[in-house]
């Protein structure tokens, strides 16, 4: 996928100005794709644990779009972040290296970031079967019940290209619910967070895999994630 890909994955969910974070920016792909949308006045928080992929993130969208307001944190997406109130947040090709019984939780703790009505985007594999560089990819109707299960409202899917690995790409957009709206509660199937790992069908076909998952995201950088 090449910048303009990258942008139109994401159009549909992103309006000029505001407050967005890139959650496994890498290089920046997505963090210049997310410039280019948002515009002189926008804000973007760019986050990944390599220090040294999100120095040449930096200089990538400062020499770009100049007028767009960019911070850097170098932090893991799996622990506690320090962010803003955000209007919106991209996800791209990172979750896939959170191991399945903690996905909804860490995306319920990025969306706590988000304002009321506030945008979860997701961009995925579209495949529920990993590999060794893709562990734990979720499909789009897996994202649909991902997103639910953490309280997200609002579910679309936004986009979708080919790609050389894993057959498709697609983006889908969530949201915070508003104050006052009533989501769906989980029931019992959902009391725990492997619960609801099973419930939505991510348990992995091969029990190695989870092990092996979640030593490849310790070992490297969401930012070394193809993108394609």
């Amino acid at each position: 996928m090449d910048h303009a890909d990258h942008v139109a994955l994401l159009r549909s969910a992103v309006k000029p100005g505001g407050s967005w974070a890139d959650i496994g920016a890498g290089h920046g792909a997505f963090t210049l794709a997310l410039a280019d949308l948002l515009g002189p006045g926008g804000r973007i928080v760019a986050v990944d644990r390599d220090a040294r992929a999100l120095r040449e993130n930096e200089r990538s969208v400062r020499a770009r779009f100049p007028a767009v307001e960019l911070s850097t944190f170098a932090a893991d997406l799996g622990g506690p972040l320090d962010l803003p109130e955000l209007d919106g947040l991209v996800a791209a090709n990172s979750l896939h290296y959170i191991p399945r019984d903690r996905q909804v939780t860490v995306i319920r703790d990025l969306a706590a970031h988000l304002r009321p009505a506030g945008r979860f985007v997701v961009v995925e594999y579209d495949a529920d079967r990993g590999n060794p560089w893709v562990p734990h990819p979720f499909s789009y109707p897996a994202w649909e019940r991902l997103a639910e299960a953490a309280g997200l409202v609002g579910t679309r899917r936004i986009g979708r290209v080919p790609s050389r690995f894993l057959d498709a790409i697609y983006a889908a957009e969530s949201r915070r619910p508003t104050e006052g709206a009533e989501t769906a509660q989980p029931g019992p199937a959902l009391t725990s967070v492997s619960a609801a790992a099973r419930s939505i069908g991510l348990t992995d076909a091969s029990r190695g895999m989870g092990r092996q998952g979640t030593d490849f995201y310790r070992s490297r950088s969401s930012a070394s994630a193809s993108r394609s």
